[in-house]
């Protein structure tokens, strides 16, 4: 019976444990003043463009990034596709924008796929190139998102 008593007492503990809020349930802390992350899209998939727009609304709506957090979208490859205006994420990019990111085309892809400025927003800006900028932005310690 003893046995039985202390058995039922170490699972209700080990229960009450279990839903107490720890420093582990709340994630990393951040503590650094800013944090820098590059989002990278080289596909043209609507799902994925809608993804990496999602999930930098994540990042930026985080509690622990509010206020901390500067975001720039490359775009490169077929990536193209979500600043073109013929495709219609003008009010999602804006939105972005509106947030503080920057949303950077790379002018390589422009020029191999024969594709004026003209056919994008206006409110987007150029990188010479999209590799160049993730190199870049990888050694002045930006942390890379491709999902």
């Amino acid at each position: 019976m003893k046995l039985l008593f202390l058995l039922l007492a170490c699972c209700m503990a080990t229960a009450t444990m279990a839903q107490t809020n720890t420093a582990a349930d709340t994630g990393a802390s951040a503590n650094l003043a800013a944090y820098n992350a590059l989002y990278i899209l080289n596909q043209a998939d609507d799902k994925k463009i809608r993804g990496i727009i999602r999930n930098i609304n994540n990042a930026l709506d985080d509690p622990r990034l509010k206020g901390k957090l500067h975001v720039e979208l490359v775009v490169f490859g077929e990536g193209v596709e979500a600043f073109k205006k013929l495709n219609h994420y003008d009010t999602l990019l804006v939105a972005l924008q509106n947030k503080g990111v920057l949303l950077a085309q790379c002018l390589n892809t422009m020029r191999e796929r024969k594709i004026s400025k003209d056919e994008l927003w206006p409110f987007i800006s150029f990188v010479p190139s999209g590799n160049g900028e993730i190199i870049i932005r990888h050694y002045q310690g930006w942390a890379t998102v491709h999902p």
